[in-house]
This record gives structure tokens, sequence and C-alpha cells, in this order.
């Protein structure tokens, strides 16, 4: 046998074969196996001395050192065929296990760490000390609560290892990891009680709750250990708890917790400097996190993305493209990171087509984006309305990373969630409709739902936001609506003025008790009880608040101001400065604005020249837009223009909307000529200045410019929105257009609509032929005022509402003034109070009267 062995066809082995041979069979002193094993210089040479000794009958005496052998040339599967093959289990050689488990750790076989742990306890063999931080990292990894709770805590209790630190420490990690924090507790406190924990173990738990999200309990933990323990934090301490503070904005913690690292030199630790400036950038303190970065002796890339990331997302967009050129400049490796950065930098600032170039960029440099690269992509598409470029960016998701073998499924949904949301964004609702539908109902989130909700209801399709909402409510999930879900309902809500379904929902935020309701959700409610005709409930909600923002005022303010009440708009305002609010440009347009609907010309032009001075607000162009209505409907239309003329910045159509609309209502043809004039200078002509300045010349019964203004309208693609009015029920919402006869009951709403005519006439009601814009007598004027969309749909109301309920009815543009008049008449001898909201504003007619005062 000896003879065959060394005489294989391996020149190579020659001398090695030479030397076994002589070790085994010379009588003068050769080197032993356990020596020649020390200089096999391969695996095929350790096989051969392994045959030799099976040969010899010396494996006994060698076999450790076969087993270490094997394993210096990864060959684990060797090493563990000897290990069972011995026939007592040694406790020194424990040692190999350890070393075999240790392996398979590093090389990610998790599941083959735990085979191994239970075929060696299988064999006789005791675990020890050294086994079970490698066990119980196996089940951390794989998420294996069962296996790590259940096994191999119990074997620790049973094997009398509870007490020390190493196998304590790596249990802590493994209950966070699987989502135990209760157990990792339970399991810190045992180590504090038996007095065995190290500065490890409190990072260990530090850590479950800083990764776990919990950061009230990380910054507990760390104050905790220094105070009530007396124990100093090293630098994974630090890099543990930084990010906690900056997820609570709690920027003093911080503060102090930079300064111990000042003091003790930990700082100078790269890791430490980088988690340090990334918490002051997540509070938005870039002038801190800045001067950190300037004095770190050693930076590495995770220190310039630090700061790009915190420039990107307080909006300091120029510092951080600033900084990210300056990585250039100076070689420095540009990773996912860097370019993910500075495209949601692009993205937020709606630079879609800007963020769209930086990631053709990032393609040619050969980095690879990952989920947040390209939601943060689809995001920047999203804002600017990019559809072609979304478009590209879905196929590349396509093909390079939906639904790839390994990948998470939570990444993929970001992505479609990204997807969804850019495609509504750029008014492809139903592409987005698409993608959402062909998802089945488990893979779908809330957030999968909660864009396609607010798709709909921030782009105009309101009533299927609303069906969307109840469909979610109707499935069997195991998650129920979040606040942004509520919000975007509520939205769709204050669009259609559907206050039954907004009560519906506040309902449903009491029952499910959303962490004592939300501000932001609150604020959404105010809004959505203001735009649905009840502001007086809207008064209610902001009563209840324990908390309130800028936001819950201003929204407010707005409800009242809507509905006419200015004085109660004036009020709110004057007790939101005695608080110490200070006003911004928004509340000062919303106190305008109130001002302006409830003819308060007076104070309205004394908050105008005051804000500056008192407020520090420099007024903008929608301040003047809103002086410009308010004059206007005051009927001072030269002041209007005067006003305009002295503004500081070149007037937006907004302004001269504003001007053309004064000019309607006051039959002003010169200066309505001129407004659109201006308007059309700007390139911004709309149906609606085309329609206010056609009416404009059909009120002085100039039919040839009207003419004139339709043909303009057709050449430029220009078609008039037609006049559409929608009314609230107990089975829904009934939407009715111009002369509407398509409702199962228009006989007996055209009835009971020809029945207030003639009834009112009887009052005194002479239909305002003018609103009828056509060349037509007056006679048939007055049969197509009947017809409006608005008198269809109080006709129908007034057939389906019981006695004494208010009816509530919305209008997409503004109500017309025969209409108006004619409301008022109506509410004489109807017992409802009629609550009319257009395009400007609110109407509440009641007893011959409009709360509008003639302001609209």
């Amino acid at each position: 046998m000896l003879h065959i062995l060394s005489s294989l066809p391996k020149p190579s082995l020659k001398p090695f074969t030479n030397k076994v041979t002589k070790a085994f069979l010379s009588t003068t002193p050769t080197p032993t196996p356990i020596l020649i094993l020390k200089q096999c210089k391969s695996l095929l040479q350790v096989k051969l001395l392994h045959q030799h000794l099976l040969v010899c009958g010396g494996v006994s005496h060698s076999l450790t050192h076969l087993i270490a052998a094997y394993l210096s040339f990864n060959a684990p599967s060797h090493a563990l065929s000897l290990l069972e093959r011995l026939a007592t289990p040694r406790p020194a050689a424990v040692y190999w296990w350890n070393v075999l488990i240790r392996s398979a750790v590093r090389a990610g076989f998790l599941e083959h760490v735990l085979s191994l742990y239970s075929r060696m306890q299988r064999l006789g063999w005791k675990p020890d000390h050294y086994t079970y931080p490698f066990v119980f990292k196996a089940c951390g990894e794989l998420g294996s609560l069962r296996r790590g709770a259940a096994a191999v805590h119990g074997a620790v209790c049973v094997g009398g290892f509870e007490s020390n630190v190493f196998v304590c420490n790596a249990m802590v990690a493994m209950y966070g990891r699987c989502g135990g924090l209760g157990d990792a507790r339970k399991v810190f406190d045992e180590m504090l009680d038996r007095g065995v924990e190290d500065i490890v173990s409190w990072n260990s738990i530090m850590a479950v709750y800083a990764q776990s999200g919990d950061s009230e309990n990380a910054v507990g933990i760390f104050g905790l250990m220094m105070g009530g323990f007396g124990v100093n934090p090293d630098a994974v301490s630090l890099v543990n708890v930084l990010p906690s503070c900056a997820s609570l904005g709690e920027v003093m913690w911080g503060r102090q917790i930079h300064g111990y690292g000042v003091k003790s030199g930990l700082v100078e630790d790269v890791f430490v400097g980088n988690a340090v400036i990334d918490m002051y950038a997540k509070c938005g303190m870039m002038d801190e996190a800045n001067s950190v970065f300037d004095r770190m002796r050693i930076k590495d890339v995770v220190s310039w993305n630090a700061m790009v990331t915190g420039y990107s997302q307080i909006g300091w967009f120029e510092n951080a493209i600033g900084l990210f050129e300056k990585m250039r400049e100076e070689k420095i490796e540009l990773n996912v990171v860097t370019w993910s950065a500075v495209i949601a930098g692009y993205a937020q600032r709606g630079h879609g087509y800007q963020a769209v170039d930086v990631f053709r960029e990032m393609m040619a440099c050969g980095s690879e984006p990952n989920v947040v690269t390209l939601v943060s992509l689809l995001s920047g598409c999203a804002s600017a309305g990019a559809l072609n470029h979304g478009r590209e960016t879905h196929g590349y998701t396509i093909k390079w990373m939906l639904e790839l073998e390994g990948n998470d499924p939570g990444n993929d949904m970001m992505v479609i969630n990204g997807l969804i949301d850019m495609y509504t964004k750029c008014k492809s609702v139903k592409l987005a409709r698409t993608i959402f539908d062909s998802l089945s109902p488990d893979t779908k989130s809330v957030v999968t739902w909660t864009v396609m909700i607010g798709g709909y209801a921030q782009h105009g399709e309101a009533n299927e936001a609303l069906e969307l909402f109840y469909q979610m409510l109707r499935q069997d999930f195991n998650f129920k609506p979040n606040g942004f879900t509520i919000c975007c309902a509520l939205m769709a809500c204050a669009r259609l003025g559907a206050l039954r379904s907004g009560k519906e929902i506040h309902a449903y935020i009491l029952r499910n008790q959303y962490d004592s309701m939300k501000l932001y959700v609150a604020n959404c409610l105010i809004d959505m009880y203001s735009k649905s005709g009840d502001v007086d409930a809207a008064r209610l909600v902001f009563d209840n608040l324990e908390h309130r923002n800028e936001v819950s005022w201003t929204s407010l303010m707005t409800g009242y101001g809507m509905h006419g009440r200015g004085e109660e708009a004036l009020q709110i305002f004057y007790e939101m400065q005695r608080l110490g609010l200070v006003p911004d440009g928004v509340t000062y347009l919303v106190v305008l604005y109130a001002c302006s609907h409830s003819g308060m010309i007076d104070e309205g032009m004394r908050y105008f020249n005051g804000m500056s001075k008192n407020s520090g607000v420099v007024p903008g162009p929608e301040h003047y837009a809103c002086m410009a209505d308010l004059l206007g409907r005051a009927g001072r239309l030269d002041d209007a223009m005067n006003l305009i003329k002295s503004m500081p910045m070149e007037p937006t159509p907004i302004v001269w909307v504003a001007l053309l609309s004064a000019c309607r209502i006051h039959g002003n043809i010169e200066l309505g000529e001129y407004a659109a004039d201006r308007l059309a200078v700007l390139d911004s002509e709309n149906d609606g200045s085309y329609t206010l300045l056609s009416n404009i010349y059909a009120n002085a019964r100039r039919w040839k410019d009207v003419s004139r203004i339709r043909l303009l309208m057709k050449h430029a693609g220009i078609q008039k929105r037609p006049g559409c009015s929608w009314v609230q029920g107990k089975k829904g919402t009934t939407t009715f257009f111009v002369g509407d006869r398509t409702h199962p009951q228009s006989e007996k709403i055209y009835q009971i609509l020809a029945d207030l005519i003639q009834r009112i006439k009887g009052m005194g009601y002479v239909p305002e032929t003018s609103f009828a814009l056509h060349d037509v007598d007056d006679e048939e004027k007055g049969d197509l005022l009947s017809e409006h969309s608005e008198k269809l749909a109080l006709a129908y109301a007034i057939l389906t509402t019981p006695p004494s309920t208010p009816i509530r009815i919305t209008k997409n543009l503004r109500v017309c003034g025969d209409c108006h008049t004619a409301m008022k008449y109506i509410s004489m001898i109807i017992e409802h109070e009629i609550i009319l909201r257009d395009s400007s504003r609110f109407h509440h007619f009641k007893k011959g009267s409009c709360s509008c005062r003639g302001y609209w």
C-alpha cells in the first residue's frame, strides 16, 4: 500500500511522500506525523497523511491535529467527520466544535450552525461558554425566537451559564434581533441583579432599543448607565445613542453626549465623529454639523455623505451640491448614498429633470442604485410632472430590481408605492390604479392604500378616493388606516363638501383612538368641516385640542373667511397673537381673504399696510391680489388699479384675474379689457379669464365681442368648463349639469322648480336675464336661467330632504347672480337653510338673506 501511494503520478508530492514513508518505516529518528501535519501545504497532503495514519492505526493519537489541519485548509466536512468518530467526547475538544460553528456563522450558513449545535448535543458533547454566543448570533440573524428562546436559552440555564457575561450579552442581542424587546430587557436586568454586566452588556441593550426604533428607552439606558451605575461609555455607546437623540429631536441630549465625547477624546474616533455629524444634521443644525466635520482629522465617505444628506434634507441644496462637487474634486469615492442624497435634494425642490440627469450620471459611473435612489428619483419625476422620465424609471425597476430572486419584498413594495405616487402626481391615475389592482391583497401595505387614496384625493377624483377608503375599511387586514390615510380621506370629503362622509370618518377616528387624535389629523378635520359647510363643528374640534400649531389657527380662520364671518376670523387672529404666535405670510393672506369676503375694507387696508412693520412680513403678489379683490368687490376699481401699479414686483396672473373678476361684477369694460390683455401678455389665458371677459361683453349686450371671445377660445383649444352642482343626500351624492334631464325624477324636479319660480315671482323676484349669456329674447333667457345646475340641485334636495334639515349644495363655478337672488327668495318659503359652496366661498341662505351680504 505504501509502495502504491508513494508511486502515484504526482511529481510535486514525491518529497512529501518520501518523508511520510520514512516517518513510519525508518528506525532512525525522523519527524513525527504531528510535525509532518504542521508542514502540510495543501489539503491533498493532509488527506495523504490521513490515509497513512488510517493504515498504520495512528489516527487516534493525531486526531485533534488532523482536525486542525483540515480546518486550516477550509475542509470543515472532513473535520466534522473526525469529530463524530471520537468514542468519548473530550471537554478540550469542544474547541473544535466551536471553530466549526464559528466558521459557519462567518460564512453565513446560519441553519448549518443550528444543525451543528444539535448534532454535537446528540453525540453527547456539552457546549461551553464559547459555543453559545455563536449559536445565539445565528438565531438572531435568522430571526428565530422560538429556537433561540426555547432551545438555546433553556440549555444555557441547565448548563449553568446564566451568569456568564459573554453568553448573556449574546442572548440580549439575539432577543433584540428577533423582536423580543421585553425578553432582552429581562435578561439584561437579571445580569444587573447578579452583577455580571460589562460595557458590552450596556451597549447590547442600547443597540436593541435603538435598532427597534425605541429611541426613548435607548437614551434612557444611556442615562442609567452613566448616572445610576457610573459606567463610562465607550465609542460604541456613543454611536448607539446618538441616532436615538436625532430621531427624538433631542438636541440638548445630543449636545451633552457630544461634550462627553470631546472631553473623553472619543470624538476623535471616526465612527463617533460621523454619528455626531449625523445627529446634528438630522436635527437640522447644519452649522454645528459643519463645525464637527471641519475639525475631524480623519474623514471617510460616511462623513461626507452625512453632510450632503443633511444639507439636502433641510433644503440647503446649494450647500449639498457644493459639497458634492468638492467630493469629486478631492477624488473621494461617491457611493450610492452620496448619489441618492443629491437625487433626493433635487426631487425635494421639484427639479425632477435634474434628478434624472444625476441618476444617469450615476449609472455612467458604474454605481448601482438602491431602493432609496429609485424612490427619490420617482419622487423627483412626480414633483416635476415628468411622466416620460417616470416611465423610464419604471422600466429600469422592472428590469433590474422588482421581483428578482433574493430581493427583500419590503424594498419591492417601497418602489411600487413610489410608482403609484409618481403616476398619480403625473395625472396618470389610471396607470397608478392598474399597478394597485395588480397587487395581491396580502402584499398591499397601509402605505400602498394611502398613496392611491391620496392620489385620487389630490388630483380631482375625490369620489374615487372615498370609495377606495371605504373599500379599505371593509377588507380583513392585520392593519388599519393610519393618520395619513385618514387625512387623505378627509381631504376628499373637503373637496366634495361631503359632510356626511366626513362625520363618519370623524366617528371612526374617535372609535379607534388615533393616539388621542394626532394634531395633523385634527387640522384636517377643521379643514374638512369648514369646507363642508359646518364651520361651527370646525370650531368645536379646534376648542377641544390640547395643543395647536399655526396650521390649526390658520385653518379655522380660513373657514370663518369662507363663510363670510370675518369678525370671528379676526378674533381668532387676535387670540393667536395674544398667545405669542407670530403671523407669517400665509396667516396674513387668510386675514385679507376674510376681510375681502366680509366687506371689511378698512380692516383689510390696515392689516395690509401694517404687516411689514408689525410682523416683518413683506407683501407678496398673492397679498396684492387679495387687496385688489377686496377693493374690487367694493367697487373701488380705480384704487385697485393704483395699488397694482404701485406693486414693487411684476403683477402675476392672479392679480389681473382678481381685477378682471371685479370688472365683471361692476361692468367696467375698459378696465376689464386691460386686465385681459395683461393676462394674454403673460400667456396665462384660461377658460376662466375668457369667460369673465365674455360675461362683461354679454352684460353690455356686445354680442359681436362675445362671439369674438368664443372664437378665440376655439382657436386656442380652450373649452369652457360646464356648470356642475352636486347635492349630498342619504344615498350619496347626486350631480346635475345645466339643463340636465337624465335623473329618473327629472319630471318632478322641473315641476318643483317651476312652482318655486312662480311663487317667488309673486313675491317680487324678477329673473336677472343679464346672466343668461346668449343673444335671445328675455323670455327665453328666463327659461335658460331656470335650468342652471344649482337650481336643479336645490329642487332635487327639496324633493328628497326631510323638513328643517339643511340643504348642502356644491358648485364647481361661481354661483350666477340670478340663482343667488332666486335662492334668497326661495329660502323665505321653504323650511330649510340652503348652504351653497361655490368656487369662491360659502353662501348661507336663510329667511331671505345671504351670509355673503353681497360680497361674492
